[in-house]
């Protein structure tokens, strides 16, 4: 659908400019901004009138009234566009926003230029574009800002007073230019970044929660394969009597044989398939409140993930005497260590170890391998989203795993910590502290000998 403010500029030829500004489905729609504008409208009808009326100050109200008339009347156009529901494009609202500032710079320009109290107001619209707009689009709308503050500071009408005032000195009136551009630059940017960090956040949490839907999903198929294979037990093992009997009363040389076989044949087939699937680890765990052991639990989570060429072990360090915990198999904790799993897997040269430590009070799981670690600038950032370490941090044979997101590392992350746990990343000390000594909380940051995740849960549940 072609929106009001593309009808304003016509037919837009082909350029070089960001594809995201024909995509469809902007970040505001076209009522919030009918809203803004109609509050600026009442705004500047409020302040024409009290300084005309009530102060008594001479003002060209004629170009004043015709350039909020024109603001009005661009709402209303608006408003037919389907309510103003109408999500708009990130050029559309880019444009919406440019004719906000125009429009101000004019009312400005009639009414004492950056000598109006009301100058400060220029900032608005790009403020607002600095929060919805693309990187592109705000360089744009904070560039013609500056434009317009360069033409008010150079030429505009006196300001509106009871008698002639003498024009600002040229010091000051650059004093105050300058401060009004610095401080359109620094709210851009500023805004910008704080609005682009919580985007992205935000769609890194709704990443988690896909994760997580789909490990529930999972565990759902696993029971529900459970409950199917105990319900259709008792009447497949009814046709297996029912197919014994036939075979009993044949005779030798019945017609009928050869098929009575082939049914006890495909019956005895289901029976293992039925079987397989109640002995599969997604039917083990697929009720959400069962409770496995520690090793058992880490095992599960690494069954999807294992290689062939990588050797993979579990290794218990209890503390004291304390028997080993039990832990809920929960889709967060599956898809959080089965991830690091993963990840260490796809780095490491021979060799993972995960070693899962228990005091009685806490329990942590540690995963290591022995590629290449964690890059040390970036150790402190690890576990921030659509941060990945795969272009510095090569696997085997020089595979860096290119085009990843780095989200993964971040899902699961949320997700563990969702569940009480803390992570902690650093990589395997060269003096090779024991993984015992890494659970009980010795870490070392510094680099060499592969990466170390650590999971940590203070409190645990050990009933079975």
């Amino acid at each position: 659908m072609v929106t009001f403010a593309s009808a304003l500029t016509g037919p837009v030829p082909a350029s070089p400019v960001p594809a995201h500004w024909a995509q469809p489905d902007g970040r505001i729609t076209l009522r919030t901004l009918i809203l803004i504008r109609w509050v600026a409208v009442l705004g500047q009808l409020a302040a024409v009138t009290f300084v005309n009326l009530g102060l008594g100050f001479p003002l060209p109200l004629g170009p004043v009234l015709a350039a909020i008339s024109a603001s009005a009347l661009l709402n209303v156009v608006a408003m037919t566009q389907r309510g103003g529901r109408l999500r708009l494009a990130d050029r559309d609202a880019a444009l919406y926003l440019s004719y906000d500032m125009l429009q101000l710079t004019l009312l400005l320009y009639l009414t004492g230029g950056l000598s109006n109290p009301f100058a400060i107001l220029l900032l608005a619209p790009m403020t607002v574009g600095a929060a919805i707009l693309s990187r592109y689009s705000t360089v744009l709308l904070t560039g013609l800002n500056l434009i317009c503050l360069t033409a008010l500071a150079l030429w505009h009408f006196p300001l509106p007073w009871e008698e002639p005032v003498r024009s600002m000195a040229p010091l000051y009136a650059f004093g105050v230019w300058l401060s009004l551009t610095v401080s359109s630059v620094f709210i851009a940017g500023y805004v910008f970044r704080v609005a682009a960090e919580a985007r992205r956040f935000a769609d890194a949490l709704a990443a988690s929660q896909v994760a997580l839907a789909r490990e529930q999903r999972l565990g759902a198929l696993g029971a529900l394969a459970a409950a199917a294979a105990h319900e259709l037990g008792s009447p497949l093992g009814t046709i297996a009597v029912v197919a014994k009997e036939l075979a009993r009363d044949l005779p030798p040389d019945s017609p009928y044989g050869e098929d009575v076989e082939l049914l006890q044949s495909q019956v005895m087939r289901c029976r293992e398939i039925l079987a397989d699937l109640a002995r599969k680890p997604e039917a083990d765990g697929g009720d959400p409140f069962e409770r496995l052991p520690l090793t058992t639990l880490i095992e599960a989570a690494a069954a999807p993930h294992r290689l062939g060429h990588i050797d993979f072990a579990v290794e218990p360090h209890p503390v004291g005497e304390a028997e080993e915990p039990f832990l809920r198999r929960s889709p967060e904790i599956i898809h959080g260590i089965g991830n690091f799993i993963q990840n260490a897997h796809q780095f490491a040269r021979h060799k993972v170890t995960v070693a899962a430590a228990w005091d009685g009070r806490g329990v942590t799981i540690t995963v290591m391998d022995d590629g290449p670690g964690f890059p040390p600038h970036l150790l402190g950032r690890i576990g921030e989203p659509y941060l990945s370490v795969r272009g510095e941090r090569s696997g085997p044979k020089g595979q860096t795993g290119g085009g990843h997101m780095g989200l993964g590392i971040f899902i699961a992350q949320t997700l563990l910590e969702k569940t009480g746990a803390t992570v902690r990343y650093t990589n395997n000390p060269p003096d090779g502290t024991p993984p015992a000594d890494q659970a009980a909380g010795g870490h070392s940051n510094q680099g060499g000998t592969g990466a170390r995740i650590s999971v940590r849960w203070k409190t645990i549940n050990a009933k079975k």
